[in-house]
């Protein structure tokens, strides 16, 4: 494989429909500067020279797919407050169709992060997590049903903030696999055990150790546990993100690939993984390898975390990453496949 091989997809991107259905956010980023300590407390003292809001959560995945070229609608809920109008506004602004997001009676979640001479100085959360009452959720299961007929993948983005239930999954997931559909999923670890025979998971280090109940801190213990996680669920594959490590990829035959990473700077690392799952279904749904889809988002999220605040990569800085940097050599292993072992 190499970079001109990857090419071949982002053109391919355009026609691809993507169906996404979890917790929307806010990310809102007051810009400033420090010169002093408070005199309160030994905090800094930022002064706000400007202020900004992106899509977050599932709505950045959603975010990302339409910046890389995909058509893409957002299934979910916003609240009934001038946050969840913003993050409307945002997402109409960017061709995200939303058509399927409700307006609730509980906050819009808002993430608040002042930033002052390129670094985060704090973060501050505003959400509700309980799960939506069950009436909302079959509202939602509804939508999802009815699109399903009209997209190519559907994407499951669970932050734990109340819309991705079981109700909603045990639902879902028989629909979308009936219909033959890509279904990717960024999972939490209380609904793990859900995602049996999806098309695949994309789960940080972290969120791999808490399904297989340990700490992954070697590279052979990430493929254990990649291999414990997709003989359970029964899927397709499976993506773990390493941060600077790079990612590594299971696949049902048995063949495991470590992709090291490709950020030439890092600044920011947040929405990274929606940057991931958002290329990496793209790519699945454009007819890639999941191999071919994880380097594709690999070289992506690249591109993101060298900049500052919640970001997308756009078709042509994906182009020109895949033209300026030679892929890594990726390392591989293969053995009996998953359905074949006692």
């Amino acid at each position: 494989m190499t970079s001109e091989t990857l090419h071949q997809f982002i053109p391919r991107f355009r026609e691809a429909k993507i169906l996404v259905i979890g917790d929307l956010m806010l990310d809102e980023f007051v810009w400033g500067k420090v010169s002093r300590i408070s005199p309160e407390a030994p905090v800094p003292v930022v002064w706000v020279q400007s202020e900004s809001v992106m899509p977050g959560g599932a709505a950045n995945v959603a975010n990302n797919i339409r910046a890389l070229g995909g058509q893409v609608t957002m299934v979910g809920v916003v609240g009934e407050d001038r946050w969840g109008s913003v993050l409307l506004a945002e997402l109409a602004s960017r061709e995200v169709e939303t058509s399927g997001v409700f307006k609730v009676a509980r906050p819009t979640t808002v993430k608040t992060r002042v930033i002052a001479h390129h670094q985060q100085v704090v973060r501050v959360d505003r959400e509700q997590r309980e799960p939506l009452p069950a009436s909302m959720v079959e509202r939602l299961t509804r939508v999802v049903t009815e699109q399903m007929h009209h997209v190519d993948a559907l994407i499951i983005e669970d932050y734990g903030k109340g819309v991705i239930t079981r109700q909603l999954l045990e639902t879902v997931i028989p629909v979308a696999r009936k219909r033959k559909k890509i279904i990717t999923v960024d999972p939490k670890q209380e609904h793990f055990d859900l995602y049996r025979r999806v098309t695949a998971l994309t789960p940080n280090r972290a969120e791999a150790g808490e399904a297989v109940g340990r700490e992954l801190e070697s590279n052979t213990d990430v493929q254990r546990a990649g291999e414990e996680i997709l003989k359970r669920l029964e899927c397709d594959g499976l993506l773990v993100t390493l941060g600077e490590d790079g990612m590594c990829v299971f696949e049902r035959s048995g063949r495991k690939t470590l992709i090291p990473t490709v950020a030439q700077e890092v600044f920011d690392v947040a929405g990274a993984g929606d940057t991931v799952i958002a290329t990496f279904t793209l790519a699945l749904a454009s007819g890639a390898t999941m191999e071919q889809a994880a380097r594709l988002a690999n070289y992506a999220a690249g591109l993101v975390v060298g900049k500052l605040g919640v970001a997308v990569a756009t078709p042509e800085e994906l182009r020109d990453r895949l033209h300026a940097r030679p892929m890594p050599a990726a390392r591989r292993s293969s053995r009996k496949p998953l359905s074949a072992r006692r």
